[in-house]
């Protein structure tokens, strides 16, 4: 009498019961890693791979485990004297076995076929006129940029500076500053001002789970013109937070809201009355299964009450100023500018291609730049367009609405903006500040670079004005007042370019660097300075006084300053050569 298992039976077990392991593992990562369920989303076609490789597993393990107990009856079977044909069934076994192997394999690469075919089918190579066409580009002028009139809306505190200022203003309320730190902030028009804005965090899972009844209590507001910070308490905590765990987590309450949602850049944004709101942009691919993202619209979260509501792009309240990201419209307009005339020519001829200002990132990326403008009661962002060809020249700016995503591209040929940070901080080189990414204005009808200088520990010391056709021209004072009057009368021919650069000017027209001719401050002696190893991201050269100097940006994009006749071997260096100076973090030599 036969005892071992049936084979169809044991199958269907073992199928059953990786099924319910395979739901309750799936649940867990689900849970976790959260992907929209849509099939645009690459994070749901992995979500599959994963549990399917899983059951696969499972379903072979459990089979397999069976099929050794079977062989084991049989066994037991001869002992007693049953004869069983066990070459045969070894033969058929093996035979079987091989088969079933490529077959559970079919679930596998069903569902990671989607994710190759969606990849190769949004590749710019095949689409590149479809990226192209993404982002609406309008032409516009210098009346576009905004006044020297209306310097207060612009935006000139780098999120480095909100930090330090946050966290100082945080610092002094001894009621949260042990359980909470400052968030992520983000720039918005706050009441016909442009601001940057943080919520509190939880300071890790215990401080969640000690406050999670309060909630997160304020939110900081740093103003970038007065250079100051405020907090604001709340009469009700926030419960839903990204800072917060389990369902409480704001990314998760979103998810399980909108199952099929595709989210980007969720971030922190208050209305005109002051109160608290989660934005959650949403996106869908416009080119093949994955490509040519998006937005669509946005939800709006309450997340004191949890509620939410998602808008369509056209109807978002008037006071959401972020729902094209920066990040995004940069990439948008890259492609844009660079496959108008198709794939092959971004490649080889390039004509006609441009390129936002960028900066080198981690890993040897590129990465956009752009400063802010409050206009017309939404964040525009600007950055300058330049050629592929990496020269330190601008063709032009653009200018968007991260509400609207409305974009103006500006023809206005002048020095970008490194150039420009480089020329202020020769001016103040003495004092080794840093300068900020720059924003635009008009003055007097002259597109004009403004900018902050930072000093060693972050905080805001100095303003600068400078010219973006002629970058030599440079004002700086100690209020942004002050400095756009300086740089106006500069541009009129009323004062000097020494006047115009206050303490950077010397009364000595008879004394240069070594002390004879030029007027300008001695460089120190760094003859004993730290020899550092540097990689040369870029190199720019500035005629200032009657003398050339070298300004090189390294990999940390720290710049450093020399006088041209003091490293002529600098003529042997290319941009990505690596080097080694003596410096003092603001002047350098060469080190032989």
């Amino acid at each position: 009498m036969k005892q071992n298992i049936p084979k169809k039976k044991s199958r269907l077990g073992g199928a059953l019961i990786s099924l319910l392991i395979t739901v309750g593992i799936g649940a867990v990562i689900y849970y976790f890693t959260l992907p929209a369920l849509n099939f645009h989303s690459e994070g749901f076609w992995t979500f599959m791979v994963i549990t399917t490789a899983i059951f696969v597993m499972l379903y072979y393990i459990f089979t397999a485990g069976t099929q050794s107990l079977n062989s084991l009856l049989e066994v037991e079977k001869n002992a007693k004297g049953v004869s069983v044909k066990r070459p045969s069934k070894r033969k058929k076994a093996g035979k079987t076995g091989g088969g079933s192997g490529l077959l559970i394999l079919i679930p596998i690469f069903f569902f990671a076929f989607p994710i190759v075919i969606g990849f190769v089918s949004g590749s710019r190579f095949f689409h590149a006129r479809a990226y192209s066409n993404i982002l609406t580009v309008k032409d516009g002028g210098v009346e576009n940029i905004p006044s020297s009139d209306g310097a207060d809306s612009i935006a000139l505190m780098d999120t480095a500076s909100a930090e330090k200022l946050g966290d100082r203003k945080i610092g002094s309320l001894t009621s949260v500053v042990s359980q909470y730190d400052v968030s992520t902030y983000t720039q918005i028009d706050y009441k016909g001002k442009p601001v940057k804005t943080s919520p509190l965090r939880y300071a890790g899972f215990f401080k969640w789970s000690k406050n999670r009844t309060k909630g997160i209590p304020g939110y900081v507001i740093v103003d970038p013109v007065s250079m100051s910070a405020d907090y604001k308490s709340l009469d009700t905590g926030m419960k839903y937070v990204p800072s917060a765990y389990f369902n409480e987590n704001l990314r998760r309450h979103l998810r399980f809201s909108y199952p099929t949602k595709m989210f980007t850049n969720i971030h922190f944004e208050i209305d005109e009355e002051g109160k608290p709101w989660y934005i959650a942009p949403t996106y869908e691919p416009t080119v093949g299964l994955f490509g040519g993202e998006q937005i669509k619209g946005a939800v709006i979260c309450d997340p004191v009450s949890g509620e939410t509501t998602w808008y369509p792009v056209g109807k978002i309240p008037q006071w959401a100023d972020v729902i094209f990201s920066g990040d995004l419209i940069c990439e948008q307009y890259n492609n844009h500018a660079q496959l108008h005339e198709g794939f092959w020519n971004s490649v080889f001829g390039q004509t006609g291609c441009r390129k936002v200002t960028e900066y080198d990132g981690e890993d040897d990326d590129y990465l956009a730049d752009y400063g802010y403008v409050a206009k017309d009661g939404d964040i525009w962002i600007y950055t300058g367009v330049t050629s592929l060809n990496n020269d330190s020249s601008n063709i032009g700016f653009i200018m968007s609405n991260e509400r609207t995503e409305e974009t103006i591209f500006i023809t206005c040929a002048g020095a970008d903006e490194f150039s420009a940070m480089a020329a202020a901080q020769g001016e103040v080189q003495e004092k080794r500040y840093a300068a900020s990414f720059p924003s635009l204005i008009l003055v007097d009808g002259n597109p004009t670079y403004i900018m902050v200088m930072k000093d060693a520990s972050g905080l805001v010391k100095m303003y600068a004005a400078v010219n973006v056709e002629q970058y030599n021209m440079v004002a700086t004072a100690a209020k942004q007042k002050d400095c756009i009057d300086k740089y106006r009368a500069l541009v009129g021919g009323e004062i000097s370019q020494e006047e115009a650069t206050g303490e950077g000017a010397v009364a000595d027209p008879e004394k240069d660097v070594t002390g004879s001719a030029s007027g300008e401050a001695a460089a120190p002696d760094l003859s004993k300075a730290e020899v550092k190893i540097i990689t040369v991201k870029k190199m720019q050269t500035i005629d200032r006084q009657g003398n050339t100097w070298l300004y090189i940006v390294d990999e940390n994009q720290h710049i450093y300053a020399a006088k041209y006749e003091d490293v002529l071997d600098m003529l042997l260096v290319e941009e990505g050569d690596e080097i080694a100076i003596r410096t003092d973090g603001t002047y350098f030599i060469l080190s032989h």
